[in-house]
């Protein structure tokens, strides 16, 4: 029988003060039956923690006492595919999450057996507790929160209260039958000002409310297969929404189902805005609307002309960075990759897309775009906690890719710098690395790849791209391939973001990413900067920089070239395309972008 009381993961970290674990169900279901369902105390005693994982462990049915208060500086939390029941996250004040959590950032609770939100997310408004008008919120750094696959019937009236700065709402997969429904109470605003995707396919909803419309940042609204009769005309007052899916409904009006059906976004919109068909219950606006809409945006461009504000645009916009989107349908060789059904449970979500006219030949160039990825990776990637970015030169990929889980004794992998070896005895040669950092350094704290071994803790498979030669180009969390190193010589990149969190931190890494290298490659054109075999790239031959000036004048002009990436299921059905319509808009303040 397991012994509830031994937990060697959890005295491992806390000898090694460590920020983040993962603790697999499979491994320590028998240990959580045992303990009576609950999280071990032990882990109550890594106050550090940072970032937490337990995944597909049924025996979990409550958190236990204690944990809030217990891990302050806590940011990410994944429960996914646990047992977790209606009392499983904790009352007001009591154990779970019957407290604050002012670090979290990333809240996954998909997969379990909830049928309440716990009162520090709205799910009952205490009038004296964290949801309180005019009190604290309990996650005033929350911004995903994944309720996917639960029981849910109703959203608590606290829940906009109490995690403010919100921008990811994942509701799919539940038994809500209207929309907003508690999210929005009547009467009131400015709430969830940051709210840009909210899914809730696949619930019985029979209403979607007008009150859609207070969501100002809404970008992505899936509402699809459920049951609903009508779509509210204020749907088009969403200033940046633009993707919408109501695939699956029963709709009233047939033109709007067919419209519908086409995925034609920004062909709803309009058809809303102007009232739907001949007017209806719409806003009752007249057939020449569009017209008299097009008129005005006109006069008000020539007034701006003529008051001179039109020419400081115009140099604002020539200043912008620019890139160039290539569709899918213009590529003739468009890179795909397929997901095997192994990765759910490991590391399920990943972004990729090809960016060419990098120049990384020029001086540092190639040292500042490491040195600029190594900064990503602890910003915005939470050293990799939240997503791990992966780049490769694109000439040395043969396509289609894979992204597959694989057991860690038959995965091979060259990494960066090293021979081929076998994943688990990699694994095992960093971590007696590490060791020997510690010694000879005399302190916890390793460097290099040894620092994000504790993210593999307790993984049955490990996460790799595999191209179509079954060459491992790439092993997240820890490392790229040898094989596909970029060079100063590279100026076709393939890029790949993953996570284990959420597919829009993955995108919003990527957002990041491109205008990091817009902003790199511009900044090495015009420093016109001398071809340099430094950087360890001895291996290039130096070449003569071009000294034709109409040539350089070209190259500085044309914009980098984005390729959209196709990932898609083993059937072949789309799972991902990035860059899509709704892409980049977290840069595209600094960007132009040529769709």
């Amino acid at each position: 029988m397991a012994d509830p009381a031994s937990w060697p993961e959890l005295e491992a970290a806390e000898r090694e003060r460590r920020r983040e674990l993962v603790l697999p169900g499979a491994a320590v279901e028998a240990r959580i039956r045992a303990g009576g369902g609950r999280l071990p105390p032990r882990l109550l005693a890594l106050p550090l923690l940072q970032a937490l994982e337990l995944s597909g462990c049924g025996a979990l049915r409550e958190l236990g006492p204690g944990l809030a208060a217990a891990l302050p500086a806590l940011h990410t939390l994944v429960l996914r595919g646990n047992g977790l029941g209606p009392a499983g996250l904790g009352a007001p004040g009591g154990p779970g999450l019957g407290g604050p959590l002012p670090a979290l950032r990333v809240l996954d609770l998909s997969g379990n057996g909830l049928e309440t939100l716990p009162a520090a997310l709205g799910g009952a408004l205490d009038p004296a507790g964290p949801c309180a008008a005019g009190g604290p919120p309990a996650f005033p750094q929350l911004r995903s929160l994944n309720l996917t696959g639960n029981r849910l019937r109703e959203l608590g009236p606290g829940l906009a209260r109490a995690a403010p700065q919100l921008q990811t709402l994942l509701l799919s997969g539940n038994r809500l039958s209207a929309l907003p429904g508690g999210l929005l109470p009547p009467g009131a605003s400015g709430l969830l000002p940051l709210l840009s995707q909210l899914e809730a396919a696949d619930n019985g909803l029979q209403e979607l409310g007008s009150a859609i419309a207070n969501l100002p940042a809404l970008k992505i609204l899936d509402v699809s297969n459920n049951e609903l009769s009508e779509i509210p005309v204020e749907l088009a007052d969403c200033p940046k929404l633009k993707e919408v899916n109501f695939r699956g409904n029963k709709l009233k009006d047939k033109r709007l189902e067919k419209m519908v059906n086409s995925c034609q976004t920004k062909s709803i919109l309009e058809y809303l805005r102007v009232g739907g068909r001949g007017g209806g219950k719409g806003k009752g606006k007249p057939d020449n609307f569009d017209k008299e809409e097009s008129k005005k945006k006109k006069r008000d461009k020539r007034q701006k002309k003529d008051s001179g504000d039109g020419e400081l645009d115009k140099l604002e916009e020539v200043n912008k960075l620019m890139i160039k989107i290539l569709h899918i349908a213009e590529n003739p060789a468009p890179v795909v990759v397929k997901v095997s059904p192994n990765i759910k449970e490991v590391r399920p979500y990943i972004v990729c897309c090809v960016v060419k006219g990098m120049n990384l030949k020029q001086g540092n160039a190639l040292k500042r775009f490491l040195s600029a990825q190594i900064k990503l990776h602890d910003d915005i990637c939470e050293k990799r906690t939240a997503a791990t970015i992966a780049t490769h030169d694109l000439q040395l990929i043969k396509g289609p890719l894979l992204y597959d889980a694989q057991p860690p004794n038959e995965l091979k992998v060259m990494p960066l710098g090293r021979k081929e070896i076998k994943a688990k005895d990699l694994v095992r040669q960093l971590q007696l690395e590490a060791e020997e950092q510690r010694k000879q350094k005399k302190r916890q704290n390793v460097s290099g790849l040894h620092k994000y071994l504790q993210l593999l803790d307790g993984k049955e498979n490990y996460p790799c791209l595999v191209d179509a030669e079954g060459v491992v180009i790439s092993f997240p969390p820890i490392t790229n391939s040898e094989r596909t190193k970029i060079r100063k010589t590279t100026c076709e990149l393939f890029l790949e973001v993953t996570s284990g969190t959420s597919l829009q931190i993955c995108k919003d890494v990527m957002d990041t990413l491109i205008l990091k290298m817009a902003e790199l490659n511009k900044f090495t054109l015009e420093n016109k900067e001398e071809e340099s075999v430094s950087d360890g790239e001895s291996d290039v031959t130096s070449e003569p920089v071009n000294s034709n000036p109409s040539q350089n004048a070209e190259q500085e002009n044309s914009p980098l070239t984005v390729e959209q990436v196709r990932v898609v299921d083993m059937d072949g059905n789309l799972k991902v395309l990035y860059p899509s319509k709704t892409d980049l808009t977290l840069v595209s303040s600094l960007l132009t972008i040529i769709r």
